[in-house]
């Protein structure tokens, strides 16, 4: 039969080794349960400001549909200006034409 004995010095190196693996498997265990937290801590910032991106693209789109509405009012304020002034331009050209018309007829009395 062969020998199986391990001198003191085999078994420290195997013990150490040993406790060496032990405590790298600690290490990477805590350091994924590290990455997991900032992971899931992420993605709630991402939730978060989706969140926040979508509340202010509602608004935009409120802004927008405001800014169209008075856009049309003002052409309509632009139009309606336009013919007040056009209608003023009438009303004055029949001014013109009745106070001629009155001093012709003024002219034959």
């Amino acid at each position: 039969m062969g020998s199986s004995t391990i001198s003191v010095d085999e078994f420290q190196a195997l013990e150490q080794k040993v406790l060496q693996t032990v405590e790298l498997i600690k290490k990477e265990r805590e350091a994924r349960t590290a990455a997991e937290t900032e992971r899931n801590e992420a993605r709630g910032e991402v939730i978060a400001l989706q969140e926040k991106l979508t509340a202010a693209e509602e608004k935009l789109s409120a802004v927008t549909e405001k800014l169209t509405a008075t856009t049309e009012e003002l052409a309509a304020a632009g139009t309606a200006q336009a013919e007040v002034d056009s209608l003023q331009k009438e009303r004055e050209a029949v001014k013109l034409r009745v106070e001629k018309m009155l001093a012709q007829m003024d002219e034959l009395l």
